[in-house]
């Protein structure tokens, strides 16, 4: 915001001194002499001065200064004339854009005593525009607000400058009250009136006034993305951060969102509210539509997003391209992890054994894999306990519990993972020893119900003529019966 202090005009800077001088003539312009005691000029000065107005009038003002300069070397001068003769001097420093000896000569003015109340509130105007044309800013809006203070004419001209004044020293708290002053004066109030606001509201931190003025300006101005981006700062600033999402979700919605640091906002906020895969569609849609770049950081967000969102198979292929292109660890022990999830233990292997050869954690790794080598012990049938020993070892079950096993032995004692590797590897013993358990109960139950059988057919015999049981099974267990239970007569 630049200030330009207004052009001052020589002719009514000087047409007192002018109306001072007893038939003095300025430009062939005959005036009368000014009666009023004390304000009129002798005959040596009013010489001098004529001569100066002269140089003056003709745009010469270097000549005019050195007059001026004669004409405060007289002798009992009065202080009308020292006053005049210094305010001429300053209206020519102004005009050779002498900005600081133009300040002096008018504060010189005011000092020497012999002008009227309203001629030397002027020169203070002068004197505080001068000041802030000059870059003294806080000097000049300390004078202006001082005049403004103690009395002085308050134009909107000069409320509005006091403001800027102000607002270029940096001092918003001092620019406010001008500032709401010169807001509630504005008829019609354009938008700067309200960017004011909202900048000072802003920088002093009255988010509640700052809220009020934007709500007005989305009102007025609802095309306008920054207001609503505003809006939906202060919203989050505040502690209401349900509703910055509404609005920035609105705006996307909309349309109104295209810049790259925006989309990603909104992705934020989606994530952020337990949301991962709407944010992942919206990453996903963006990146291929060329708003959002896919690079590796990215591309690992996705995959992390629909991770969260358990989409894991929509995460495999965004992950493969992210750990091919980075080649960290941490992406292959990613992209195993989703293959885990996906129950594609071959690949995830493939992939955590990759992640391990690159430094990542061998422990969890190894954890992971063995976890997937004994799921895949689910999918075979359990041991038939009609098969021989060497048939149940080489059975697909007990192989991959083996394979199992093997894993759960990588895992390094030393990690965080080996005690649970150890817990898994008994829990699979238990498991083996649990099914030779249940062939034991299982053979011990037929062998007591053929037992029987066998009992009952010899006590039939006799009557039948043959020894016959029902299932012809239990023959298999006669000999083991007749060990057990019969007498065996050994005749000589």
């Amino acid at each position: 915001m630049l200030l330009k202090a207004s052009k001052f005009s020589l002719l009514s800077l000087l047409s007192s001194a002018a109306l001072a001088f007893g038939a003095v003539t300025v430009s062939g312009v005959t005036q009368s002499a000014y009666a009023q005691e004390g304000r009129q000029f002798g005959a040596k000065a009013g010489a001098v001065v004529n001569e100066a107005l002269q140089f003056i009038n003709s745009g010469q003002h270097s000549a005019a200064l050195s007059k001026l300069s004669e004409a405060l070397r007289l002798p009992e001068l009065n202080a009308y004339e020292r006053s005049t003769i210094h305010q001429m001097e300053g209206a020519s420093y102004y005009e050779l854009k002498q900005n600081s000896q133009a300040i002096s000569a008018f504060q010189n003015a005011i000092n020497s005593g012999g002008l009227l109340p309203n001629e030397v509130d002027s020169l203070k105007v002068n004197i505080a525009q001068l000041q802030i044309a000059t870059g003294q800013y806080a000097v000049g809006a300390q004078s202006l607000e001082n005049y403004l203070n103690a009395g002085g004419q308050r134009k909107p001209q000069y409320v509005e400058m006091l403001m800027q004044a102000w607002v270029q020293s940096d001092n918003y708290a001092r620019a406010l009250p001008w500032a709401e002053q010169w807001f509630n004066s504005a008829n019609p109030k354009e938008r700067k009136h309200f960017d004011l606001m909202n900048f000072l509201y802003n920088n002093l931190g009255q988010q509640g006034k700052q809220a009020d003025i934007v709500k007005e300006m989305i009102g007025r101005w609802p095309e306008d993305k920054s207001l609503w981006d505003a809006w939906a700062s202060m919203l989050a600033n505040g502690g209401r951060e349900q509703e910055a999402f509404e609005v920035s979700k609105m705006l996307y919605l909309g349309g109104a969102l295209r810049d790259e640091s925006d989309l990603m906002k909104v992705v934020q906020y989606y994530s952020f509210y337990d949301m991962p895969y709407q944010a992942a569609q919206i990453l996903e849609k963006e990146m291929n539509a060329g708003r959002i770049s896919r690079d590796s950081d990215k591309m690992v967000q996705l995959s992390s997003l629909f991770r969260q969102a358990r989409e894991y198979k929509r995460a495999i292929p965004v992950l493969e391209s992210a750990a091919s292109s980075s080649g960290q660890a941490k992406l292959y022990a990613d992209l195993g992890e989703a293959l885990y999830n996906e129950g594609q233990c071959q690949k995830a292997e493939t992939a955590f054994r990759e992640a391990i050869n690159r430094g990542y954690d061998a422990g969890k790794s190894w954890m992971l894999i063995a976890t997937c080598r004994y799921e895949e012990t689910q999918k075979h049938d359990r041991i038939n306990c009609e098969m021989s020993d060497a048939q149940k070892a080489q059975a697909p079950i007990s192989l991959a519990r083996a394979s199992a096993v093997d894993a759960f032995s990588q895992v390094p004692g030393s990690s965080r993972e080996g005690r649970n590797a150890k817990k898994w590897v008994s829990f699979i013993k238990a498991e083996e020893d649990a099914v030779e358990r249940r062939c034991e109960f299982e053979r011990s139950v037929e062998a007591e119900l053929c037992y029987q059988q066998i009992k009952q057919a010899y006590a039939a015999e006799v009557f039948v003529g043959e020894f016959k049981v029902d299932d012809a099974n239990c023959m298999n267990f006669k000999e083991e019966y007749d060990r057990k239970f019969r007498v065996v007569t050994v005749e000589e």
